[in-house]
């Protein structure tokens, strides 16, 4: 509910041509382009604050697009500034959980140089329905004592844009009495005692813990919460039924130091899993509190199938259980590790690790330096000892902090990622090599069309390494789509030592449906997708022309399964619908190229959870 009314305090600036609002950029009423959009009719005259203004009524052409309905009052002199505006959305809006928006905005003259905003506010009514019950957010901000022309020291602009004093919520309802504005009406008091009283009702708190249960995935336990729920049974081919119980401390037990553990035992393979970690804050709050500076230990022995890589979802998930295709190759890890997270109030992060994992082939995954198919010369495993550095940058960020992932809430500022490893034998490495990943992330508003979300990544491997310390480009076999992999690749189907990838994903948020006759009552929203990957293998690292790395993985004839993407790149696209019954998306996926390898398809559908406003 909390992360509901976060939308309340988003800047709406009315002279821009586009406004974020929610998750949605909706085409300002008084833009260059609005009147190809709005309606515009001359309602009255009335006065405002002692200023004769013009009572102006605008609303959508088209009712179902993302844009603002309401009044503007312009003042009737040489200015024709807008000295009032009452916004809200139209009802036909392709908009979820969002019952009702109410904005209304005034502006005053200041000191003749000019007119600036005086009193903000926003209502939002959120609802699972249109006539459910649902919560009720509301923010009222008025400005007072602008100073004008005055110059401003280099210090004012350095630093978060926020600042917030440490004892802002300490203070007495006496001292907030008496710097308000405007005195709190009686039921805006009364909020608070009805919050109080709620969260004593045996009911409101069985029902709390239920959706915390479905919705994290964790059971609280005070000091202790056990989960997630969803790992506690998962399958695959070569551990079999695959049981799980682990959890972690809360808040509660300390806020210094957090400890995590699972156990997991699997009936095929006949091995226990397991994981313990210790985090430990370097500052006053708790680690799932921004910024985070923490060090971190860890110990894990556990299973990863070869190229997959899941975006905010773990490994082990019940429903990832069932996959397409052959999935009987895996990597067996014992891993230590130790890593130090120092993020910054700019949201400027850097991560330093150390990592040592024994690495053994499972299933029919073998490392075989002479013939992949003849075991008298696998090898059990490789020592993997690395030293890695990440830097981060995400200017404005805004994410909800969930309990296993951070899920950021995208807005119109890029994401940019370097990723630098050493793999020395000095470190007790088999191998010597250093690796280089950079990634940029954006989202465009391309106005009434929705938005599009772009990832550009580019990685390469200076050294000689066997293909498990490749780049093992990310592949999915389940049937869930995932936006950052390759949904119609197989596991460890490519490996490079350079590429460079682009994924293009496309919104349309209804921009077509919405102009059908009774498919825009459905709400649906039109997605599209193109994602391509040039990548190649270097002689050096290619077994076929260097005596003594791991043959690339053949079927049990010989025929190979790996290959490198010299000939021509991947290319996958996709169309979808989203917004099914507000939760879901399913695409139709097309793989272009690469279509003569065994065990692929040309098409697919694929299923995704989605949840957005």
């Amino acid at each position: 509910m909390a992360d509901y009314l976060k939308y309340l305090y988003q800047d709406i600036n009315i002279y821009n041509t586009d406004i974020t609002f929610l998750t949605n950029q909706f085409l300002s009423p008084i833009a260059k382009t609005a009147p190809s959009f709005y309606k515009y009719f001359i309602q009255d005259t009335s006065m405002v604050k002692g200023n004769k203004c013009v009572k102006l009524f605008f609303s959508p052409r088209n009712k179902s697009d993302m844009l603002f309905t309401g009044f503007m009052y312009i003042k009737l002199d040489s200015s024709y500034v807008v000295k009032r505006i009452e916004m809200s959305v139209n009802k036909d809006i392709n908009l979820n959980w969002v019952k009702d928006v109410n904005i209304v905005q005034e502006f005053d003259q200041i000191q003749d140089k000019g007119w600036l905003l005086a009193t903000d506010e926003i209502s939002i009514d959120f609802g699972l329905s249109k006539s459910g019950m649902g919560v009720f957010g509301q923010r009222t901000v008025s400005y007072k004592n602008y100073k004008v022309n005055e110059e401003l020291t280099d210090s004012i602009f350095q630093g978060v844009d926020i600042v917030q004093n440490k004892d802002a919520d300490k203070k007495s309802t006496a001292y907030w009495n008496t710097h308000r504005h405007q005195p709190l009406s009686k039921s805006e008091n009364g909020v608070y005692i009805v919050i109080d009283s709620i969260k004593k009702v045996p009911a409101f708190k069985r029902t709390m813990d239920i959706m915390m249960l479905l919705i994290s995935g964790y059971r609280d336990l005070g000091y202790f919460e056990i989960g997630p729920v969803n790992t506690f049974y998962s399958y695959n081919p070569i551990e079999g039924v695959r049981l799980r119980l682990g959890g972690r401390t809360t808040p509660k037990f300390s806020k210094k130091i957090n400890f995590e553990t699972y156990l997991a035992y699997a009936n095929t393979d006949k091995k226990y899993k397991y994981y313990f970690g210790a985090t430990y804050s370097l500052t006053d709050k708790s680690i799932y509190n921004f910024p985070v500076k923490s060090v971190k230990l860890s110990i894990q022995d556990e299973t990863k199938i070869p190229g997959q890589e899941l975006q905010f979802v773990q490994e082990d998930n019940i429903l990832l259980s069932i996959k397409r295709g052959e999935n009987n190759k895996l990597l067996y890890n014992k891993t230590f590790r130790i890593e130090h997270l120092n993020e910054f109030d700019n949201h400027f992060s850097y991560l330093l690790s150390y990592n040592y994992t024994r690495q053994s082939p499972g299933g029919e995954l073998f490392f075989n330096p002479v013939n992949y198919n003849l075991p008298d010369y696998n090898l059990p495993y490789i020592n993997i000892s690395e030293v890695s550095t990440t830097l981060r940058y995400a200017s404005h960020e805004q994410f909800y902090q969930g309990k296993l992932y951070r899920t950021p809430i995208t807005n119109k500022y890029p994401i940019f990622q370097l990723q630098y490893t050493i793999g020395s034998k000095i470190l007790g490495n088999d191998y010597n090599y250093q690796n280089l990943r950079v990634s940029i992330s954006k989202r465009f508003y391309p106005s009434v069309l929705g938005y599009t979300d772009v990832i550009w990544e580019a990685g390469k491997i200076f050294g000689r390494v066997p293909y498990p310390l490749l780049t093992m480009h990310r592949a999915n076999q389940t049937y869930s789509y995932q936006i950052t992999s390759y949904n119609l690749m197989n596991f460890l189907e490519f490996v490079s030592d350079q590429y460079v990838s682009l994924n293009v994903d496309h919104c349309f948020n209804g921009f077509i449906f919405n102009k059908m006759p009774v498919i825009k009552k459905l709400k649906l929203r039109e997605v599209a997708t193109f994602k391509v990957l040039y990548g190649s293998l270097s002689d050096s690292n290619n077994p076929n022309y260097e005596n003594g790395l791991f043959k690339l993985p053949t079927d049990n004839e010989g025929n190979p399964i790996t290959y490198t993407l010299e000939k021509k790149p991947y290319i996958e696209a996709s169309v979808g619908i989203s917004n099914i019954f507000k939760f879901f998306r399913i695409d139709l996926v097309k793989r272009l190229t690469y279509l003569d390898h065994p065990n692929v398809a040309s098409t697919g559908i694929r299923a995704r959870f989605k949840f957005d406003f």
